[in-house]
């Protein structure tokens, strides 16, 4: 039994290790899944166009930039809906025409879409399923002279990149306004910081505990594994007793000198 503990205790230690970041990993991912990307079917582009012009977020809310990018696309061209959702909005803003959607599944304030300048084919109200036609291109030689799909992508007031939807592999919603830029105010760093950290889910904390103490439970295992029994030493009573029965035994143990060897010294 004392040969089988040192096996049993490592076992016991490394087990509960490695069984807690697969539970913590499902549990972040279930709270992590309502509000990280739509749900459906998958995601479609808009259009079939490359981007002209990427996402720019402003340095500040006030401040010149783009929110949102550019598809090249020629007008006539269907616009379709990138994901399955509910329209939010159909109409003209500045003369323009816009189709916003509410993407399903993706929290409070849910995500939302839009696409201009766009001929509306659907109207408020309506479900919508990823891919699905909800408007034409129209023509605008102000923002595209060439011809383009201004694609935008909001939660609540923040702007978001819209290419986060896209299926490009495994993908986060980080938006670049969660990191502080030089000489931005405080605000609106608070507000960055608060933007990146609702759209973001923990999930390294507890597998990085867990490698750690199977790293400790193996370093323990192996001190104890190669340390061998030392050698007995005499306790101290029987040193003791060992002196006393030397020193009454009339002095056999001592060296011929010390047991009263004629000294070699000559009288002065």
């Amino acid at each position: 039994m004392s040969l089988c503990l040192p096996l049993l205790l490592p076992l016991c230690l490394v087990l509960p290790c490695l069984v807690l970041p697969l539970l913590t990993a499902g549990t972040a991912a279930a709270r992590a899944a309502p509000g990280d990307g739509p749900s459906g079917s998958g995601r479609v582009r808009p259009v079939p166009g490359a981007v002209g012009r990427g996402w720019e977020p402003p340095p500040r809310r006030w401040s010149a930039g783009h929110r949102g990018v550019d598809l090249v696309a020629r007008p006539g061209e269907p616009v379709r809906a990138v994901a399955a959702g509910r329209v939010s909005f159909a109409g003209e803003v500045a003369g323009r025409g816009v189709v916003s959607v509410e993407l399903a599944g993706t929290g409070s304030p849910p995500l939302r879409t839009t696409y201009e300048p766009v001929g509306a084919r659907v109207r408020e109200g309506d479900r919508v399923a990823a891919g699905d036609v909800v408007g034409v291109l129209e023509a605008d030689g102000f923002h595209c002279p060439a011809g383009c799909l201004h694609w935008g992508l909001r939660r609540g007031d923040a702007y978001l990149d819209p290419l986060y939807l896209l299926d490009r592999g495994p993908s986060r919603l980080l938006p670049v306004l969660g990191v502080p830029l030089p000489g931005e105010p405080e605000s609106g760093r608070d507000d960055a910081i608060r933007t990146a950290a609702a759209q973001s889910s923990p999930s390294a904390g507890p597998p990085g505990v867990g490698t750690a103490l199977v790293l400790a439970v193996a370093a323990f295992w192996a001190r104890h594994r190669h340390v061998r029994p030392r050698a007995e030493r005499p306790s101290r009573g029987n040193e003791h007793g060992a002196r006393r029965k030397g020193g009454a035994d009339g002095g056999k143990g001592l060296s011929p000198r010390l047991r009263g060897a004629p000294s070699t010294r000559r009288p002065a």
